[in-house]
């Protein structure tokens, strides 16, 4: 099991800089933000990846995850979507996608994590669950072709929220490339308790987001014994079922202070996950 950092605290600096400053930090390895100022598919550079693969070799760090949420470089948090009206917002959002697999199999990444559609404004969650079902089914075939793994990403209030939610989901998706990148502070904000919410959908676990949120719930990345979140029940459950992937830091409100976010996280984590079994690199 591998600690991260996700890149997406460190937007006031270069990708090449956070690399940098993530490995001094004690962290195993980083999770990579798929828009800029990082690693915005157009934008990438050739050489740029072959650059990218030896500053992470140099300082023995791994890729836990591309995260291709975001869309700031043409729109913002959530948008495009996979669930817009316009069918060219949409295909924007599954280019995206199919671009941010090609560059993980060119970094060696096992898995991009994606949003799960949203917000609906007003859409019928029907209509939305069937375009998002054709959007997925689009860029599937590539996902398997390379061997890389597109994990849905459950966020408040967005189309998928809740564990309930997710398997519904699921029971309509035919591939094995699509999984779930579970994000503990999201389960808490909508009102469950992430380690129950962790066993229940473990089957699907690709990779783990950890941050704390506070006691009222309120959608705001804190760092870990900052908020309310029981970390020593989840890593407990983590351990009782043999999880074996990564868990990533994701503390993009710490812009300011990336590096003071990422040591406090570890001096509150590591002891907890020490207590639980669970070895990090």
């Amino acid at each position: 099991m591998v600690l991260g950092y996700s890149s997406n605290a460190f937007v006031k600096f270069s990708l090449t800089d956070a690399i940098e400053k993530i490995a001094r930090l004690g962290f195993g390895g980083l999770e990579i933000m798929c828009d800029q100022p990082h690693l915005y598919p157009p934008d990438v550079k050739a050489g740029e990846l072959t650059a990218i693969r030896n500053a992470l070799d140099a300082r023995r760090l791994k890729i836990t995850n591309l995260n291709c949420f975001t869309l700031f470089a043409v729109g913002d948090t959530y948008l495009p979507s996979w669930i817009e009206p316009e069918k060219e917002r949409r295909e924007i959002r599954i280019h995206h996608t199919e671009q941010c697999l090609r560059i993980a199999e060119q970094l060696g990444a096992a898995y991009i994590s994606i949003p799960p559609g949203g917000p609906l404004d007003g859409m019928d969650r029907k209509k939305a669950v069937k375009l998002f079902h054709e959007g997925l089914e689009r860029v599937i075939p590539l996902a398997e072709e390379l061997n890389i793994r597109l994990l849905i990403e459950p966020e408040p209030d967005l189309l998928i929220e809740r564990t309930a939610e997710f398997t519904a989901f699921m029971k309509d998706v035919k591939s094995d490339a699509v999984a779930l990148n579970f994000d503990i502070g999201h389960f808490f904000c909508v009102g469950e308790d992430p380690a129950e919410a962790f066993e229940e959908l473990f089957a699907w676990v690709g990779h783990v987001h950890i941050e704390d949120i506070a006691a009222d719930r309120t959608h705001k990345h804190l760092i870990p014994g900052q908020g309310a979140i029981s970390f020593q029940a989840v890593f407990e459950t983590m351990k009782r079922l043999e999880y074996s992937g990564d868990i990533c830091l994701e503390l993009y409100p710490y812009v300011e202070t990336p590096e003071v976010a990422g040591r406090e996280s570890l001096d509150h984590l590591r002891p907890l996950m020490e207590a639980a079994g669970l070895k990090s690199a």
